[in-house]
């Protein structure tokens, strides 16, 4: 059975913690980083790191999403269910933009834990990293 959001809560894999808000505009300068490297990576035939960048970069937007409301993560799989029950869930983020984070997670592994990895795969990562840090910023943008 896959864990749910309420799992995630009761286990500890999110948290309160309140100081998180303060670590927001770190988190999307990390996204930032990781996006530029994605695609410098990408550039120069650096696939399997191209992949793992992009997926970071979209994981440290939605950690600055989920900081934003005083939340903290232990374990990827608890972040995109948080983005999926505070941000989907109220209309704030699109849902393709949650299964891209998904998505994302799953090339990340393939590539980083059994080295298997394409160029087309590393550039849709990139891209939607790209969409997602968009409408990251644009969340936080309008929650000011």
């Amino acid at each position: 059975m896959s864990p749910t959001f309420k799992d995630c809560l009761a286990h500890k894999r999110i948290f309160e913690f309140k100081a998180a808000v303060h670590l927001v505009d770190g988190e999307l300068e990390d996204a930032q980083d990781d996006l530029l490297s994605a695609k410098q990576d990408l550039s120069k035939d650096g696939v399997k790191w191209a992949t793992i960048k992009g997926y970071y970069a979209m994981f440290h937007a939605a950690r600055a999403l989920l900081y934003s409301k005083g939340y903290r993560e232990r374990g990827h799989h608890c972040l995109y269910l948080a983005m999926k029950e505070l941000f989907v869930k109220e209309k704030v983020l699109e849902n393709k933009l949650a299964e891209a984070l998904y998505a994302a997670m799953l090339l990340r592994e393939e590539a980083d834990y059994k080295r298997n990895f394409s160029k087309e795969n590393a550039a849709a990562v990139i891209g939607k990293a790209e969409s997602f840090l968009a409408a990251a910023k644009e969340i936080l943008r309008n929650n000011k």
